[in-house]
């Protein structure tokens, strides 16, 4: 099943390298006071939870290991350079918050999931294609149906002989015995018609093959359409998934862009110090690409979207939908044997099944007898203003009858092939079962899986976001970390982020069981 996966690869990253940073510092307890240029207290420094008075003062003297300077000596960042740094931060976080528009482009066009499938369908060059193959296939039944019928046709020849066996027309006759012989100047005009009487059932098998291809093909729109439909709906709720992402991306930027601005206020205060400062601020950075990734990701997702639709890539679209979804039993010999009925795939190998065996019969008419009827009705002269004359009619009717005898085994060669075409469609219908199940079961263990993605992603909701509020107090009151607060900030986010892909993946699997089925989308995605 194809599927849009969002990770916070960038999160899986942060945190590792905030507790090297965090050791270097406990290696360079001086970091409390040295690093301000300020002279160090007599009082205890708090340094991730550790009071060690005496020992930061002494440190504060002693060369860091890095850069073989005293705190003292090392340049302190100047304030132009952190209000550039820090302008530039406030600048992309409030770009990205100017271009979200929540589901789309402000003023754009407002799409349901049924409006994006009904376009689609008008617009995709694929299903026009195919609808196209079965106009085809209604003009080949046609035509297979011509064949019982006589071919009627009529004829105007006109020959120039040099001699003739009859000058002039013999006596005592009704009509013109030239007509039968011919005149120097002979024109001839009439109809003629020819009938079919027995061709071995040759005529019977190909009608019978039209009337197959006509349902293979309606059974391939009819797959094509599907295909389409789900398209849609990857894309459609991929790009939902996408604005979420975002908005999480951009939640998590603005909780530590906040706890920043906290922990500045604090350090102004003397309650916290700089490592905590600079700490807070590298934070932020650091999630800056995640967000730009999660809106470009969104953009490439809206162009996929507008291309399936055949729009305008330039067209501002809105998307009237919500990433939600609403659970149902799963039942998968229930789904399994709606599948094998309904599938347009198994429809299909069942009916290439019945097109080869009427190919064997069509083949097999080669050894048997070809009978037809013929007739014709004509005037014959030398005088066209007197042509239409019962003196120069003639008619005739006849049957012809054709046995094969020997035709060098190419009629064998037919049957051969037929019938190795015949058990080619049966060995592919017997394969197709097996991949049917093994894709309903599939289907099933996916969407079992969301739903316990999601039942745990949403217990745990609410915890992380307490766990975040407690991480906060605690970091305020002095009892706890810098490195709490970031824990409980990326917690939260994964398990948004979980449940929001945990939501799409339900969805996803939900639309991959009615492809499977062969289900329409008839307006409630969930019928």
């Amino acid at each position: 099943m194809p599927r849009l996966q969002y990770n916070f690869t960038t999160l899986n990253t942060i945190i590792p390298t905030v507790f090297v940073v965090s050791a270097i510092m406990l290696a360079m307890p001086a970091a409390v006071s040295g690093e301000d240029g300020q002279k160090a207290a007599p009082q205890a420094a708090v340094v991730s939870g550790v009071a060690t008075s005496q020992t930061a003062t002494t440190a504060s003297q002693a060369p860091s290991p890095m850069t073989g300077l005293i705190p003292s000596e090392k340049a302190e960042p100047s304030a132009p350079a952190e209000a550039a740094a820090e302008s530039g931060i406030e600048n992309v976080i409030a770009r990205m918050k100017a271009d979200d528009s929540g589901a789309g482009d402000v003023g754009g066009r407002m799409l349901t999931l049924k409006d994006a499938i009904r376009i689609a369908m008008m617009n995709n060059r694929s299903i026009q294609i195919q609808e196209e193959e079965v106009a085809y296939a209604k003009g080949n039944i046609l035509y297979a149906r011509s064949l019982f019928l006589p071919q009627i046709n009529a004829e105007y020849t006109y020959t120039f002989n040099s001699t003739v066996f009859y000058s002039d027309s013999l006596p005592n006759h009704r009509v013109d015995t030239r007509v039968f012989s011919g005149f120097k100047n002979d024109n001839a005009a009439g109809f003629t018609a020819q009938e079919t009487i027995y061709n071995g059932g040759a005529n019977v098998a190909n009608l019978k093959q039209a009337n197959i291809d006509l349902k293979i093909q309606t059974e391939t729109l009819r797959a094509a359409k599907l295909d389409i439909e789900f398209e849609t709906k990857r894309l459609y709720y991929g790009l939902l998934l996408a604005y979420e992402t975002k908005r999480i991306a951009q939640d998590l930027v603005d909780q530590a862009q906040a706890h920043y601005e906290d922990v500045k206020t604090m350090f102004g205060q003397g309650t916290t110090s700089k490592f905590d400062v600079l700490q807070s601020k590298v934070k932020v950075s650091t999630l800056i690409p995640q967000l730009v990734s999660a809106d470009n990701a969104m953009q490439i997702i809206k162009v996929d979207l507008k291309k399936l639709l055949v729009l305008d890539l330039r067209d501002p679209i809105m998307l009237d939908g919500e990433l939600a979804y609403k659970k149902i039993g799963i039942m998968e010999d229930e789904f399994l044997g709606e599948a094998y009925r309904k599938r347009p795939e198994m429809i299909i190998k069942l009916l290439g099944i019945d097109l080869n065996k009427w190919a064997i019969r069509y083949a097999e008419a080669g050894w048997l007898p070809l009978v037809n009827a013929n007739a014709n009705y004509m005037y014959r002269t030398d005088n066209l203003n007197n042509m239409i004359n019962p003196e120069h009619n003639l008619w005739a009717v006849g049957v012809t009858a054709t046995m094969p005898l020997f035709d060098g085994f190419a009629t064998k060669a037919k049957v051969d092939e037929a019938r190795a075409r015949y058990n080619q469609a049966r060995l592919k219908k017997d394969d197709f079962v097996d991949v049917l199940a093994v894709d309903v079961r599939s289907a099933c263990l996916d969407l079992r899986k969301a739903y316990a993605l999601i039942d745990a992603q949403t217990d745990s909701l609410g915890e992380a976001a307490e766990a975040l509020r407690l991480s906060e107090v605690r970091y305020v009151n002095g009892v706890g970390i810098n490195l709490d607060v970031f824990d409980s900030e990326v917690s939260l986010a994964q398990v948004r982020q979980s449940l929001a892909q945990a939501t799409y993946d339900s969805i996803m699997a939900k639309a991959q069981i009615d492809r499977l089925r062969g289900r329409e989308y008839g307006g409630d995605l969930w019928n």
